[in-house]
């Protein structure tokens, strides 16, 4: 559940207080994007990729996007402020209003920021997916983009839970492995590690980001490579990756025999925090100067 204050726009209210119109036409049509930020001591956490992300999107998506970085970045810590949510998840969202039949009258801004926070989730220390084929169409124009017409992750999210699973795995039209409804996926070989490429229509995730250009250890390589259902039983590992989950180890896929062979997911979960310890010693500095 959200906490007690939210951001829309430029003003910090009561979550329960009305502050959205039905005439907002991203809101009826899905019209909008976000990115889900993990709060460690008052820091956002990765800040500018999600931001370029969202910017990204957002020009993809024909949805006005014209607040600089640094003033949604302040907005944001008022929020957090306000909840004392330092540790925290907190979701942004930039939702287009006008455009099309269904515009309401008095809808004036082209676009409204909403910000929310919660408790970080507990997700358990391993997960089970399940699969659904023909997920995610790879060749769409739209393929990894982060919006919020997010029903079809959400129902599939819903019924892997019926099914006794945590979790799914989305496969494209070409039978690829392409990611999770809300994660990445990492096969490990030996030596090297692989996560499937954005031409498989994934969503190009953070967490997954930092881990192929900022984490290096010794001795372990990680790169993207398509991957298949039978390569994910032949990996001696398999992991998935989130900003609330950071990496967690995959012990059972529908259909498939899992190995864990590999203390690879325990070593780069090491090297990830240590680089989350060290992008929050760099920037909380630049936190408490906001405030």
């Amino acid at each position: 559940m959200i906490h007690r204050y939210v951001l829309h726009n430029q003003e910090i209210r009561e979550a329960a207080e009305p502050t959205l119109t039905p005439g907002q036409l991203g809101l009826l049509a899905g019209w909008g994007v976000f990115s889900t930020i993990r709060v460690y001591d008052g820091v956002l956490f990765e800040f500018d990729r999600h931001y370029a992300r969202m910017k990204r999107d957002a020009q993809l998506m024909r949805v006005p996007f014209t607040l600089p970085a640094e003033e949604m970045k302040r907005r944001l810590l008022e929020l957090i402020r306000a909840n004392q949510a330092e540790n925290a998840t907190l979701r942004v969202i930039v939702v287009r209003n006008r455009g099309g039949l269904w515009e309401g009258p008095g809808v004036a801004p082209e676009c409204d920021l909403i910000g929310l926070t919660a408790d970080v989730a507990e997700w358990g220390r391993t997960v089970r997916l399940g699969v659904v084929a023909n997920a995610r169409y790879a060749a769409s124009p739209f393929a990894g983009t982060k919006v919020l017409s997010w029903g079809q992750n959400l129902t599939w999210y819903e019924q892997a839970h019926i099914d006794g699973f945590d979790e799914v795995v989305l496969l494209n039209e070409r039978g690829e492995v392409a990611e999770c409804t809300s994660a990445n996926i990492f096969a490990v070989f030996g030596s090297k590690v692989f996560t499937p490429p954005l031409s498989s229509g994934c969503l190009p995730g953070v967490t997954r980001d930092v881990l192929l250009h900022d984490v290096r250890i010794p001795g372990l390589s990680i790169e993207e490579r398509a991957l298949r259902l039978e390569d994910l039983a032949a990996a001696d590992q398999v992991m998935i990756t989130s900003t609330t989950r950071q990496l967690l180890p995959v012990v059972h896929i529908e259909g498939i025999q899992v190995r864990n062979a590999s203390r690879a997911c325990e070593e780069l979960q090491q090297a990830f925090s240590r680089h989350v310890d060290e992008y929050v010693a760099a920037h909380r500095g630049a936190a408490v100067q906001a405030s």
